[in-house]
């Protein structure tokens, strides 16, 4: 399997983001516009691999992902992905899942970001390993990720990109996320990444809306 040490960005049409000089994308479809892609995680090797890392993977398989310069601010790591001086940033929190939120807001707050242009990307036990979700909005689902970012944005109104993991038979949902993957999820998770990084990219280059009304829940493998 491939490293999933790093992550990074996209492409785009101009609107001026107010700090730093950089330019978010604004598109023609009417779609809404995603300019910060947050993918939910845990920093350090031991979580590398686990199943709640599974948006920091997911990343990694960008086709755009080896051309990413990576750098340390927010509370964690971020990156923008540039057309010319149009671009999207892609942010790692390091604060662990359950602070997730301050890393969230402190980028958004910076670059004056708007929640209905962040998308954040998680693990989702709700469903099926293989099958991923766009969504606006909603519940929390006991997500501590999605907890810490609603509180630190004030609203539950952001984008998401749901990766489903399965819910265990057994009741210790903890040690189940930060564990890692079975032997027959290993053997088809480098598929089920690249075909939801495919997706992720389609969100971007087309907009938030249109993947949720074609992806709202879709089965990307056989398992």
């Amino acid at each position: 399997m491939k490293s999933f040490a790093g992550v990074q960005g996209a492409v785009f049409q101009k609107s001026p983001l107010a700090a730093g000089g950089i330019e978010k994308m604004t598109q023609e479809t009417g779609s809404t516009t995603i300019s910060l892609v947050a993918a939910l995680g845990n920093p350090g090797p031991q979580y590398a691999f686990s199943r709640h890392n599974i948006a920091w993977q997911m990343i990694a398989c960008l086709s755009f992902y080896e051309e990413l310069d990576w750098r340390e601010k927010f509370k964690g790591e971020y990156a923008i992905h540039r057309f010319e001086d149009e671009g999207v940033f892609f942010l790692k929190p390091w604060t662990y899942m359950n602070l997730s939120g301050q890393s969230v807001a402190a980028l958004m707050n910076y670059y004056q970001l708007e929640p209905e242009e962040i998308l954040v990307i998680h693990d989702e036990l709700e469903l099926d390993f293989g099958v991923i979700g766009f969504k606006r909005g909603g519940g929390l689902g006991g997500h501590n990720g999605l907890r810490s970012t609603a509180a630190c944005l004030g609203t539950r109104d952001f984008n998401r990109m749901r990766l489903g993991i399965s819910r265990p038979s057994h009741r210790d949902i903890t040690s189940y996320v930060l564990g890692p993957f079975t032997d027959d999820e290993e053997a088809v998770l480098l598929t089920y990444l690249e075909e939801a990084a495919k997706l992720l990219e389609v969100c971007l280059a087309e907009g938030f809306d249109t993947v949720e009304k074609t992806y709202r829940k879709k089965q990307l493998i056989e398992f």
